[in-house]
Parts: structure tokens; sequence; C-alpha cells
């Protein structure tokens, strides 16, 4: 009888052990796969950085050759663009260190 009640509850205790590996391995597979996700969207936001890159190399290589060939136009407007960057840029950064001040 004793001997019975002994390996049940050496059962009990593996069973327990069992559990608790069951469990830590659960948490480690909901991790790998919320890192993979996370990946993914770091991913996404790579490409899309990428094209806006691409895009705003080729707008500004076109407006360069504009103003190369002496478009008065064009100047304007490559003057107008710049001018309206250090604006924009200008008030967010002073938007930005207002904000860190406060």
């Amino acid at each position: 009888m004793s001997e019975a009640y002994e390996r049940e509850r050496q059962n009990n205790s593996r069973l327990d052990e069992l559990a608790g590996k069951v469990s830590a391995l659960r948490g480690i597979t909901i991790d790998i796969y919320d890192n993979a996700r996370d990946q993914g969207v770091i991913d996404s936001s790579t490409n899309a950085f990428s094209s806006f890159s691409n895009s705003l190399q080729g707008s500004a290589g076109r407006l360069t050759r504009m103003a190369q060939q002496g478009n008065k136009v064009a100047i304007l407007k490559l003057a107008a663009i710049i001018i309206a960057v250090v604006l924009v840029l200008y008030w967010i950064g002073g938007w930005v260190f207002r904000s860190k001040a406060a």
C-alpha cells in the first residue's frame, strides 16, 4: 500500500514538473510569435521609408534638372519648396523643444 502511495506521489510530482515545462514552452512560443510579428512591422516600415526616399530623390532630381535648364518658374518653385521645408522644420523644432522644456 505504501509503495503505491509513493508511486502516486512521484507521478503527481512529475506531472507538476511537466505542466511547468509546458507552460514555459507556451510562453516562449508566444514571445517568438510576438517578436516575429514586430519584425514584420519593422520590415514594412523600412519598405515604406525606402520607397518614400526613392520618390523624394526622383522629385529632387527633376527639380534640379529644371533649375539647370534656366527655367525661371522652376527656380522659383525650387526656392519656395526649400523655404517651406526650412520653415516647417523650424516650426516642428520649436514645438518639440518647447514641449520638452515645459
